[in-house]
């Protein structure tokens, strides 16, 4: 974060009567009045001037989300609010207290007439310590580079008054000319600096970022969803005309796959490319909206691995138009962004969204068969390293206090078997006939983007549209804490568990690097007090080395996930020259590649018997 100001000028915080007249005239119904100017940043803040509603009691709090749905983490945006402010009709300050990290307590709030304040940006704050920890998740923060770039995440923006979210929200941004914004919000201003937005209310509202920089992007049509890809890339390498192709590809596979759910029909990908400084984003992934999705993700990566990226994140977080955005609980429909109650079935919001995400893969002939059994396979081991006897409808209602916590990523693991077990099921039950997919379907039309259900009341209305199975399913492996026996579920379509030997990554232990960076010098350095793998134990590379070149190319920081990519390429007994840096002195060492190996599950199909069961489960 930057330095904090302490005195602003008068002229600074209040509209001048130029900008108030061009921007809109006051109207006579109730409603926010929300500016945010990016015009004028102030040692790399930005000014917010929210026009109150008619207040009617003595106090009023305005809150700034402390969480918001889809991270699961308390993130406290409160905490990059600067300087608030409060005014009545004439001017007059009227006085602010501060209750918590995320909430003002005004004073006479029947006299209040606007609040001001400036917003630091998240992007800064960021220390590479991972979503969960020290840092906000990148997808889901904020950057202000003045003339360059804003990732504008409305809840790190724009508040709301407690007890008034579902009043409507008008929003203009101030913008210079140069940058534009991409979004699915819809501009009511014809002109080049402002940007006029209208919501319903403060969900919808937060529901729709906008990412403002040099024009870049491009717009296609699948069926009848209009689809935005908008690229900010620092140094130019990457432009929306050249990821597009892929994009396309992938959601008109997404689109044919979901059939009859459409929830949408303007959908945008907001792809922000991080440079890795000091002061830039450093938290890889993506954050699903309603209509959106923001990515952020290093430009450093080459072009393969920034599409294979692309494509496993863009399209889970895309699937999600289908769960939790369609079909929800009421601890969703009603979300508290700073007292949340949260849902019971995490496992479904994410978990289906990921299984889907896979399924469809292979249903659409993306991958090959042997493709899709790997990416099962190494659910299975992974969820078998986590807690398989905590019940999910636990951890997801307590997702956001330890030892819950600690579980979460277990959502894209076992949630997605979940989804899985779930699936054959029912193409058994059903002859085929019928999966997961159907439920799904149905559940929408039973519930919907506007009807919520009610949590306790899912498994039994689940049930009522399957089979009795299905419900024993989640009653002793979801909601209980009996471990799922994979087997059993796979060898209904015919496949089979069973353990190999594989090569594994040079530079990684599972998700634990071998290798960091020093960021002063941008030199890649092996990390001290680990005991290494094969590799480097044989070539005696020590911790502490700085590694300066492989095979004569140079590395750093700049290129170090083509130095990633191409070890993935390496054979065992291929020759290698490795130049190293030990305690200042630089030296070349020379030898052969000895591959780590480990044992991994592994899917296979082995049972012609149940071919027609398991072309319906992957083809249907």
């Amino acid at each position: 974060m930057k330095k904090q100001l302490t005195v602003f000028l008068l002229a600074s915080i209040l509209w001048s009567c130029k900008n108030a007249q061009s921007i809109s005239k006051l109207t006579t119904k109730e409603e926010i009045q929300v500016i945010i100017n990016l015009n004028d940043v102030n040692d790399d803040k930005v000014l917010v001037n929210i026009n109150s509603p008619k207040i009617n009691s003595d106090e009023i709090n305005y809150c700034i989300p402390k969480i918001i749905p889809g991270t699961y983490s308390e993130d406290n945006f409160g905490n990059f609010i600067v300087d608030l402010k409060a005014f009545d009709a004439k001017g007059k300050l009227l006085k602010v207290l501060k209750k918590d990290d995320n909430t003002w307590t005004i004073s006479n709030a029947k006299t209040l007439k606007k609040i001001t304040y400036w917003v630091n940006d998240t992007f800064d704050t960021e220390k590479g310590e991972g979503f969960g920890k020290a840092d906000i998740f990148s997808p889901a923060g904020s950057n202000i580079n003045a003339n360059t770039n804003f990732m504008i995440n409305m809840h790190a923006f724009v508040g709301y008054f407690q007890d008034k979210k579902d009043i409507p929200y008008n929003l203009t941004i101030l913008h210079p000319k140069a940058l534009w914004g991409a979004t699915s919000l819809i501009d009511q201003d014809t002109t080049a600096t402002i940007d006029n937005y209208k919501t319903l209310r403060y969900a919808e509202l937060v529901e729709n970022p906008v990412m403002y920089a040099k024009p870049d992007y491009t717009t296609f049509t699948v069926d009848d969803m209009e689809i935005l890809i908008s690229v900010y890339s620092p140094t130019g390498k990457y432009t929306a005309e050249s990821i597009s192709p892929g994009m396309k590809r992938m959601i008109t596979a997404q689109k044919h796959f979901l059939g009859k759910i459409n929830s949408t029909k303007k959908y945008s990908v907001l792809l922000y490319l991080s440079n890795l400084s000091e002061n830039d984003a450093k938290g890889f992934g993506a954050l699903e909206h309603p209509t959106a999705t923001t990515v952020v993700l290093p430009e450093a990566m080459p072009k393969e691995k920034l599409e294979t990226a692309m494509m496993d994140v863009v399209s889970h977080e895309f699937f999600h138009i289908v769960t939790p955005l369609t079909i929800h609980s009421k601890e969703i429909q009603y979300f508290d962004y700073n007292t949340p109650k949260m849902s019971e079935h995490l496992w479904m919001y994410e978990g289906i969204t990921e299984y889907f995400a896979n399924l469809f893969q292979i249903n659409q002939n993306l991958i090959t068969e042997d493709d899709f059994y790997t990416q099962i396979a190494e659910k299975i081991e992974e969820a078998n390293a986590m807690n398989d006897t905590l019940p999910m409808t636990v951890m997801s209602a307590n997702v956001l206090t330890e030892p819950y916590k600690d579980q979460y990523l277990n959502v894209y693991q076992k949630g997605a078997l979940i989804g899985m077990c779930l699936d054959i099921i029912i193409r058994e039950k059903s002859n085929g006939e019928r999966g997961i997919l159907d439920l799904m379907q149905q559940l929408s039309n039973e519930y919907g983007v506007t009807k919520p259900f009610n949590d306790e009341e899912l498994f039994s209305k689940i049930t009522e549209l399957t089979y009795p199975e299905v419900g024993v399913f989640l009653a002793t492996h979801v909601a209980g804490n009996t471990p799922i026996p994979y087997a059993n579920y796979l060898s209904k379509v015919g496949v089979s568990l069973t353990k190999e030997k594989v090569p594994s990554t040079i530079f990684t232990n599972g998700n634990k690097p071998y290798i960091t960076i020093n960021p002063e010098t941008k030199e890649i350095i092996v990390l001290p007090e680990l005991e290494l793998n094969e590799f480097f134990t044989t070539l005696q590379i020590k911790g502490g080395d700085y590694i300066i070149s492989i095979n004569d190319k140079p590395y750093s920081l700049d290129n170090i996930y083509e130095m990633i990519s191409e070890s993935q390429k390496w054979k065992e007994k291929d020759p290698i020259k490795v130049t190293i840096k030990r305690n200042g002195t630089v030296q070349v060492i020379e030898g052969y590649i000895k591959l780590p190996y480990i044992e991994k599950t592994a899917c296979k199909a082995t049972d012609p018997t149940k071919m027609k069961l398991k072309e319906a489960w992957l083809k249907s």
